[in-house]
């Protein structure tokens, strides 16, 4: 038993749980040939955003089209530029890019991988100066107006919003939150003086329901989630070629609607997300106490007072990462990084004239992360070998 592999990710003991409800969703499918659109997409979008606490959801492919659209539906033009995170998965960039803008970075808070509310403050008034006629800030190098920013709710913990949010005020700047790895996170606002959900405070939010997420489809999908209901209505038109009714095209769109049958595996799977992230909260903490008596070699994951992580990741640092993980690997024990570089120093953005050392924090975390085995049927024995494994390695690389 204990040479038994522990995997990174479980997707099957899940799955096979709810296999009679998933076939309920393919013979509806079956029966009324409805696979786009429908009543199973209008259902699970009304359901998901009572879960966000949001006034609308709106399906789509998949969380990049969900950020794509969510900014276009903003308002954000080409020659634009959007803040985000270097410590980010592409899709938030190439959604940033796809809509004409321009992506740019501010560093992340060192404890919490987030965007760290100091760091946007000091780009926002160094780097950037304010047009009082235009109501707009313009970045002093570039020109290009700064017009939105895109907290990313990294590991399934929510950004501290309260001062990004106040700072958008300030400069009118669109929040459009990537919430694509925090479905059910929470944040107390202190200024609201109340618990607010991923997906329910910026402009507009998107998510991700690729299969290894909180909430999975057994397939892509994604959903934004917003208050606003032009821009939801805009976000309608795009997902589906801008039709406002069959072959009356109000926009230029795309196709990025959400299959049906992915929207009835969404459904039924979201009767159970509360639960999931519980199992996932007290995995989180058992990992936690495990730990403790080693916390100078492992630096664990950070979770402030005014957050409710989900823990779609449970991410620890480690100085050693690389020897970490091959030794984990011959353990048996399944790891992940998320991310091995910060999108700065991408291939992909060589263009945008980032250097090594711009964003320090980012730059440091992404070469010590490393994601443990995080799943809600993760077992306690699973757990210990976890624990055990990583303790072993450590001493063996410390020597």
């Amino acid at each position: 038993m204990n040479d038994e592999k522990v995997p990174f990710l479980d997707l099957v003991t899940a799955h096979r749980s709810l296999q009679d409800e998933f076939v309920d969703v393919l013979k509806t499918a079956l029966s009324t040939a409805g696979f786009i659109g429908g009543p199973m997409v209008q259902g699970f979008e009304q359901e998901f955003a009572q879960f966000c606490d949001s006034k609308f959801c709106i399906g789509v492919g998949s969380g990049t089209d969900a950020l794509r659209f969510a900014l276009i539906a903003a308002g954000i033009q080409p020659g634009d530029t959007v803040v985000t995170v270097p410590n980010t998965f592409i899709a938030t960039t190439e959604a940033i890019s796809q809509a004409g803008a321009s992506p740019d970075f501010v560093d992340i808070d060192e404890r919490t991988y987030n965007m760290d509310p100091g760091k946007l403050r000091q780009y926002l008034e160094k780097d950037c100066s304010w047009d009082a006629d235009a109501k707009r800030v313009f970045h002093k190098r570039t020109g290009k107006p700064v017009t939105a920013v895109v907290p990313v709710h990294l590991y399934g913990q929510i950004a501290d919003m309260d001062p990004i949010l106040d700072l958008a005020s300030q400069y009118n700047l669109k929040v459009i939150e990537d919430a694509c790895q925090a479905h059910g996170a929470e944040y107390f606002s202190k200024k609201e003086d109340r618990w607010r959900k991923a997906g329910s405070m910026g402009h507009a939010s998107a998510f991700s329901f690729y299969p290894g997420k909180n909430l999975g489809a057994l397939g892509e999908a994604g959903a934004i989630t917003t208050d606003d209901d032009k821009l939801a209505q805009t976000c309608r038109l795009l997902r589906d070629h801008g039709q406002s009714k069959k072959y009356f095209h109000d926009i230029e769109g795309y196709n990025g609607r959400l299959d049906a049958i992915q929207a009835g595996f969404l459904r039924a799977k979201l009767r159970h997300l509360k639960k999931w992230n519980g199992q996932r909260r007290e995995i989180a903490e058992r990992y936690n106490k495990l730990f403790a008596t080693v916390e100078g070699d492992v630096t664990l994951p950070y979770q402030p007072d005014w957050s409710r992580s989900v823990y779609h990741i449970y991410a620890v640092r480690v100085v050693d990462r690389a020897q970490l993980q091959k030794k984990l690997d011959e353990a048996g024990i399944g790891t992940g990084i998320h991310y091995p570089i910060a999108l700065h120093l991408a291939k992909a953005y060589e263009g945008l004239g980032s250097r090594a050392g711009d964003f320090p924090v980012a730059e440091k975390a992404v070469s010590q992360v490393l994601s443990l085995p995080m799943f809600p049927d993760l077992t306690s024995c699973q757990q210990d070998r976890v624990v055990t494994a990583v303790l072993k390695s450590l001493a063996v690389i410390s020597g």
